[in-house]
């Protein structure tokens, strides 16, 4: 029987699930896990969108004949200082024995993308069903009726389009 992997915004908030799930779960590092579940996290936001120099070096410095700089293609990388969390998520997540992957990340747009960021530079185990839990608090009967009725995450798909999107424009009015 596989198991369940289910990613939150940080270490503290991973506990909790842990204690809603009333799981005994041996501690390793940057993740928990039990016979059913693995619990991790994602230390808030794990990858970023490349500065302007990374598509090309001309752009480092501005000038105004480089402006405006509008991307064709986004380019995304992960955080330096955050890198070795990053691989932890992304290695479980390509686990072949994960049957479900819970994205428990914060209920909200900020939520979303920090955790569909992960997913697009991780590319988690394609036969693993990718759910979404949406909580209002992290009380134990809140936690449990979240992850009972998680979602497909592509129902979230909008609430994703729109972090995109503010992202880009935040990067385009930014650099």
């Amino acid at each position: 029987m596989g198991k369940k992997l289910l990613i939150t915004e940080k270490p503290s908030v991973a506990m909790e699930f842990a204690k809603a799930l009333k799981i005994n779960t041996n501690r390793k590092n940057g993740y928990l896990e039990s016979e059913q579940w693995i619990i991790t996290w994602c230390v808030g936001h794990l990858v970023t969108m490349s500065y302007p120099e990374k598509y090309d070096e001309k752009l480092k410095f501005w000038r105004l004949d480089t402006l405006p700089f509008i991307p064709k293609q986004w380019k995304y990388e992960i955080i330096p200082n955050v890198a070795n969390q990053f691989n932890i998520v992304q290695s479980l997540m390509q686990r072949e024995d994960i049957e479900e992957i819970y994205n428990a990340g914060d209920s909200g747009r900020e939520g979303e993308y920090i955790q569909r960021l992960v997913m697009m530079m991780a590319k988690p185990n394609p036969n693993a069903k990718v759910k979404r839990v949406w909580i209002d608090s992290q009380t134990e009967e809140e936690i449990l009726r979240g992850i009972k009725e998680a979602k497909d995450q592509s129902e979230y798909d909008s609430l994703s389009d729109s972090a995109y999107l503010r992202a880009k424009e935040d990067y385009l009015i930014r650099n």
